[in-house]
């Protein structure tokens, strides 16, 4: 063969090598050595969550003893978990793996915690109730709610967010329209509503984002350099429950929009939101869907604050309980995280995702022990390092849940 023409053929099979690989996601040499670290919560505790301090993360969580529960929270700094604080307590709440309380705080200091006060065992129906305190956890407001409706129905599933100047705003499902009148036939749905509170604490009118969402699946929202974005699994009349988003434009709320078709149809609400995370103008959403009788967990980016987004990334190897978190990187890539469940057995798991759909191999941080009850895992970044939390059954006999936390270094 002359020279010239296996120069030729050398060439055109590096190219074919480089455009097959340009359709791959090979994985990216990138892991974390998770350490577990002594957790601050105490026996008989559950239902985690993490969210940004300004200062750090705050990690919060409910204890239960006898009859009362107590929604507790510490915070994570460079010498580690802060002792715990007590933010509210009480013998009438209503408390969920899914639905959980949790406290934040506000770039001046405040801080604000919201929990579910149960009015009706049988029908499921409780309220939400918020609470700030102005000197870090001594003292609390007394709670108060962000509906007024007055129906005995379900208010919950909520989404604290920071707004500009020390604003506050509120998502929650509310079924004020969930009972059914034939005589009214946009009756029986679930909504998704919003309301804002101002540096004072003066709420402004709560509005309707959606009039029909699914009814027990966690919200999220989160503060984009467009304004504020929420995500939710959204319910059509045919039943599809798909994860959709709206954006809080001008002062009132977009239309949803899918941020994937899945088109799961199914009747019932398989208890399982999605996540957000947000820098600027890139988004990150994560979530749990079904196809073809599997459970996985996927995620998508967005460049335009969620009015678009790319291919769905599959999250999970062999199958997922869905349950998932997201955090992003300075980069613009992320962590997510999800509940793998593949061979009877269930695992708290996490990997960096790319928008390009590259993915690096994923990272085993715990096995879920604690069954459906074991709730949603959490993770959370404070500079460099990543935190982790979830639920499992205390080592005890008990069989009692107890919170669990970790620790590990971004590469």
């Amino acid at each position: 063969m002359p020279m010239r023409n296996l120069t030729s053929l050398l060439a055109l099979a590096a190219l074919v090598v480089v455009f097959s690989s340009c359709g791959r996601s090979e994985p990216a040499a990138w892991t974390v050595a998770v350490q577990r670290v002594a957790s601050p919560a105490g026996p008989n505790s559950s239902e985690p969550q993490i969210v940004d301090s300004g200062r750090g993360r705050i990690l919060s969580w409910v204890e239960r003893a006898g009859a009362m529960s107590h929604l507790k929270f510490s915070e994570r700094a460079a010498s580690g978990w802060s002792p715990a604080v007590t933010a509210a307590s009480g013998n009438d709440w209503f408390l969920s793996y899914a639905d959980v309380p949790s406290v934040m705080r506000l770039s001046d200091g405040t801080l604000v915690a919201q929990w579910l006060q149960q009015l009706d065992p049988i029908t499921e129906a409780y309220n939400l109730r918020l609470s700030y305190s102005k000197d870090n956890g001594k003292t609390w407001a007394p709670s108060f709610m962000p509906h007024n409706d007055g129906t005995k129905t379900q208010h919950g599933f909520a989404s604290l967010v920071e707004m500009p100047g020390n604003t506050l705003g509120v998502l929650w499902l509310d079924g004020r329209n969930s009972p059914f009148d034939f005589d009214k036939p946009d009756t029986g749905t679930m909504t998704l509503r919003y309301a804002a509170y101002d540096s004072s604490f003066k709420q402004s009118p709560d509005t309707e984002i959606d009039h029909k969402v699914c009814e027990c699946c966690p919200t999220t929202a989160v503060a984009t350099s467009d304004g504020l974005l929420t995500a939710f699994r959204d319910r059509t009349d045919d039943e599809v429950r798909d994860i959709a988003v709206s954006r809080l434009e001008s002062g009132k709320w977009t239309n949803a929009s899918p941020v994937a078709a899945d088109n799961w149809k199914l009747d019932f609400c398989p208890v399982n939101g999605p996540m957000l995370a947000a820098r600027g103008r890139d988004v990150v959403a994560t979530w749990f869907t079904v196809k073809n009788d599997l459970g996985q967990a996927y995620a998508a980016f967005s460049n335009d604050a969620g009015r678009t987004w790319g291919m769905p990334i599959r999250l999970d190897d062999g199958g997922s309980l869905g349950r998932t978190d997201v955090e992003m990187l300075d980069d613009g890539s992320a962590v997510a995280s999800w509940v793998e469940y593949a061979e009877g057995r269930s695992d708290f798991k996490i990997r960096r995702i790319e928008s390009s759909g590259a993915k690096s191999a994923p990272v085993a941080v715990a096995p879920v022990t604690g069954g459906q009850a074991s709730g949603y895992p959490r993770i959370a970044r404070v500079g460099n390092e990543l935190i982790f939390a979830w639920t499992d059954s205390a080592i005890d006999a008990s069989g009692a849940l107890q919170l669990q936390t970790a620790v590990g270094q971004l590469p």
